[in-house]
């Protein structure tokens, strides 16, 4: 019988299904390829195998004026490292006082209060005070204390290391491929499904809709996208934007789902992004819009058909 997922936060106890765990450590945002690699490495380990990651993003504590594109907020990214088969996760509050950690400090952290035996670290991570400490580092600490370090070589797409950064460029030009191909998985986003002014049902095309974080910088367009509903994957098509041809309002995703009829409000849903269609566009009639939104359709369920991308929503 599997272990139960753990999430240890600030100040609870350490779950005995996580004592002793090898941990790897870092922020994780997106969980994509490279990250991955760190994690198999613990899960490899013949131990318990746990993320030590950091709420909210330390980016997010040192410039609170420059919003981060969160590719995974917390529940997303809790959800990934549950199907993943982790046994846990070690999250830390990210605040002042772990911010003015020594490395050494922070080491003592791992052993002390996780309780861990082992961590593994990526080949750039940088750790402590004023960023004070490097693999080298982390790997001298830990010999003191006893635990045993990992470090993983980065993982390169062409000649450039699979990163956060990367990704998210890529989602603010709509490049689901490339998105999507740095990840290993669709990228997808949860939200609950909201009434709206039900203009989709006149159209012909009645929505889901629902508003993605502020941060959110996904181009505004038109996707062929899958939502899972009641643990089934459908099919379907989405606008992400402003809606210039009504009302240039605040950001919505609005979601089609193919051969679907059903009450969604009020329920939550994870929406995967396979391909990008087009761009937001202003149309001068409904009739041109809802002939646009035909040939959308098309063109997304041709897509949805030669999709081979991996899931990572259950």
């Amino acid at each position: 019988m599997p272990i139960p997922f753990a999430i240890c936060r600030d100040g609870e106890p350490v779950p005995e299904s996580l004592k002793g765990a090898v941990a790897a450590i870092g922020n994780f945002d997106g969980v994509h390829r490279g990250h991955r690699h760190l994690l198999t490495v613990a899960l490899n380990s013949g131990r318990p195998a746990a993320v030590v990651t950091f709420e909210p993003h330390p980016r997010s504590f040192f410039q609170p004026d420059q919003p981060l594109f969160r590719l995974t907020p917390e529940p997303v990214k809790l959800a990934i490292f549950a199907r993943l088969g982790l046994a846990g996760v070690f999250q830390r509050r990210f605040d002042g006082s772990l911010a003015a950690l020594t490395a050494a400090g922070f080491v003592d952290l791992l052993a002390k209060d996780l309780e861990l035996s082992g961590v593994v670290i990526g080949h750039d991570f940088h750790f402590g005070r004023a960023r004070e400490g490097n693999p080298e580092r982390m790997m001298e600490l830990c010999r003191e204390r006893g635990l045993d370090c990992l470090v993983a070589p980065a993982i390169v797409e062409g000649t450039e290391p699979v990163s956060s950064s990367a990704i998210r460029t890529a989602l603010e030009a709509g490049d689901i491929a490339t998105a999507n191909r740095l990840l290993g998985y669709r990228w997808f986003v949860r939200s609950e499904v909201r009434h709206g002014d039900k203009r989709g049902r006149v159209l012909g095309y009645p929505t889901a809709n629902m508003r993605l974080p502020d941060d959110c910088r996904l181009r505004h367009g038109i996707y062929a996208v899958r939502a899972s509903v009641g643990g089934t994957l459908v099919d379907g098509v989405a606008s992400f934007g402003r809606r210039p041809t009504f009302d240039n309002g605040a950001p919505l995703l609005e979601v089609h789902l193919f051969d679907f009829a059903g009450d969604l409000y009020g329920q939550v849903l994870d929406v995967e992004f396979i391909g990008w269609i087009r761009g937001e566009e202003r149309f001068d009639g409904i009739e041109a819009l809802i002939a646009q939104m035909d040939r959308d359709s098309v063109e997304a369920k041709r897509m949805l058909a030669e999709d081979k991308t991996v899931s990572m929503v259950g």
